[in-house]
């Protein structure tokens, strides 16, 4: 049964050394395009959902080496309270149908980006030191605030990791870009409007196209009331 990889395969996905630099970009039947064709548009049920593949200028500077990040901006002008978590997102694969679950950041823990490794590391202000241990909490980070009609709770947690630092400084992930910037999770409220990246499995050299799924559920109720998609090209090189 096709389903989710387990956490040890998918760390192996995200070390592999030779992975493919991944642009997903919107097939022509996505929709309304913009942005020089690198972003589609699509609505339903009033949530209006902007999405582009390529859109990643953070540090590190190959992430898509190691995962494919997506950014969302949503925009609820709908009845229902749209609930924004995690597994409600997801790419599927046009030939295999795999399903690939957005990824929550500090899920990354303990994988490496090579191609910034001759810049130091760079921590992030809410981890300190504390008995040979790193200890992150002050999460979540908000990339642009509360908008209007937004409230949630954090997605990350206080935790205790011992983060090694390869030879070399290899940069591990989550950088404090992709916590900075990743799309918060919680309830959108009417009138309201969030965005941010969404960090997927590394899909280069496994699927030629993907869809960009969004299941819209009632934050309230649970229930499911729509869903959004834009099919994407997939692009390595």
């Amino acid at each position: 049964m096709r389903g989710a990889l387990g956490l040890g395969a998918l760390a192996l996905s995200l070390m592999a050394g030779c992975a493919a630099e991944t642009k997903l970009r919107p097939t022509p039947e996505a929709g309304i395009l913009q942005n020089g064709k690198s972003s589609a548009i699509t609505e339903q049920e009033g949530v209006r959902l902007t999405a582009d593949g390529s859109a990643w200028r953070g540090s590190p500077s190959d992430l898509e080496r190691r995962v494919t990040p997506v950014y969302v901006r949503l925009e609820n002008q709908g009845q229902h309270p749209l609930r924004i978590q995690y597994p409600d997102f997801s790419l599927v694969g046009k030939e295999s149908r795999f399903r690939y679950s957005a990824l929550p950041p500090l899920s990354l823990r303990g994988t490496v980006s090579s191609r910034d490794a001759e810049a130091p590391p760079r921590y992030s202000p809410a981890l300190a030191t504390r008995g040979g241990l790193w200890v992150g909490g002050g999460y979540p980070y908000r990339p642009w605030g509360w908008g209007p009609g937004w409230y949630g709770g954090p997605w990350g947690s206080p935790f205790y990791s011992p983060y090694y630092y390869p030879p070399y400084y290899e940069q591990p992930l989550p950088t404090e870009d992709m916590l900075n910037n990743a799309l918060p999770e919680g309830t959108l409220e009417p009138g309201g409007t969030q965005e941010g990246f969404l960090y997927f499995q590394g899909v280069a050299r496994r699927e030629n196209a993907v869809t960009l799924q969004v299941k819209l559920v009632d934050a309230q109720t649970g229930e499911p009331f729509g869903s959004l998609s834009i099919p994407f090209q997939v692009s390595t090189k």
